[in-house]
């Protein structure tokens, strides 16, 4: 599909760094350079797109209306034909393109924000972790993560069992599109559920990051902790790229959390993800990253 027309915005498809882009400038002249955008969409990795996504198009277009910026839209390809990490991979090129060529499109580099829904906000928390710490580009301004997914260890969360069966994206159809996205074989979903992919020493070693304990206690009414569940190495040997960072950016040490950005997320209650959202919270703000919190109490994931 050609890019809309919009009598606010000239909107042109472009490449950044080899990757699809659709960017959204404003057509009023500005007098200082503007604030950036980059936009990553949702869809477990292996749906949506810049062209056909109905609702990216109206995203983009109205954080670029509101708040008179340049937004730029990430046009990644899908898994599982671009196998992972190709997805975080060009995520990180355009932005790096974007920052490096911002004042090309009237934005100023030290005003760039990266923003993200669902599996975007995931994309989003990586691009920023890799990026944190770089002294040879701008930093990034501020990361936006909506209901972002941020770990695959612990799928028993308070959240996860009060939102197991909710619509759209319940906690059995989050694993099999994370499978899915891996290109993995899905009968491996009712172990990893179970909790059975993690071996005793990880849990111990990220139980201070990924723990129901560090949930607020109005957040865990009706929670049960789970029944104990036997490691299967087999399946811990099929999936490891669950344990990396760039799949679950909560894993990431405190040296990479500290140099995050201001940080703006939001989570609804009618979500498994929601306790993902909450727990990066809480880690930001152990490292002295500035948090602002939306919580969304009738919002459903997507």
């Amino acid at each position: 599909l050609p890019a809309c027309q919009d009598s606010q915005l000239f909107i042109k498809d472009l490449h950044f760094g080899g990757v699809p882009t659709r960017i959204y400038l404003p057509r009023e002249p500005s007098a200082d350079k503007r604030r950036g955008v980059i936009f990553i969409h949702g869809g477990c990795g292996i749906f949506g797109s810049i062209s056909k996504e109905l609702k990216e198009k109206i995203i983009c277009r109205y954080i670029a209306r509101k708040s008179d910026s340049v937004v730029v839209s990430v046009g990644y390809h899908l898994a599982p034909e671009h196998k992972y990490p190709a997805q975080t991979l060009e995520c990180l090129s355009v932005t790096l393109h974007f920052l490096k060529t911002a004042e090309t499109y009237g934005v100023d580099p030290d005003r760039i924000i990266v923003c993200g829904d669902s599996v975007g906000g995931t994309f989003t928390a990586s691009v920023c972790q890799e990026l944190g710490h770089r002294t040879d580009i701008p930093k990034i301004r501020a990361q936006v993560l909506i209901y972002p997914f941020l770990q695959a260890l612990n799928f028993n969360m308070p959240s996860h069992q009060k939102n197991a069966a909710i619509a759209f994206l319940s906690r059995e159809r989050t694993v099999h599109f994370l499978l899915k996205y891996l290109n993995k074989d899905c009968s491996l979903k009712e172990p990893i559920l179970a909790g059975a992919h993690v071996p005793e020493s990880i849990n111990l070693k990220y139980r201070k990051w990924i723990n129901p304990d560090l949930i607020p206690d109005v957040f865990k009414l009706g929670y049960k902790p789970p029944l104990p569940t036997s490691f299967l190495p087999q399946v811990h040997g099929e999936v490891q790229e669950l344990f990396e960072p760039w799949f679950s950016p909560l894993l990431a040490e405190d040296a990479v959390v500290c140099g995050l950005p201001d940080t703006c997320i939001v989570t609804c209650e009618h979500d498994v993800l929601r306790d993902e959202g909450l727990l990066y919270k809480k880690r930001l703000e152990d490292n002295d990253v500035r948090v602002t919190w939306h919580h969304m109490e009738k919002g459903f994931h997507g």
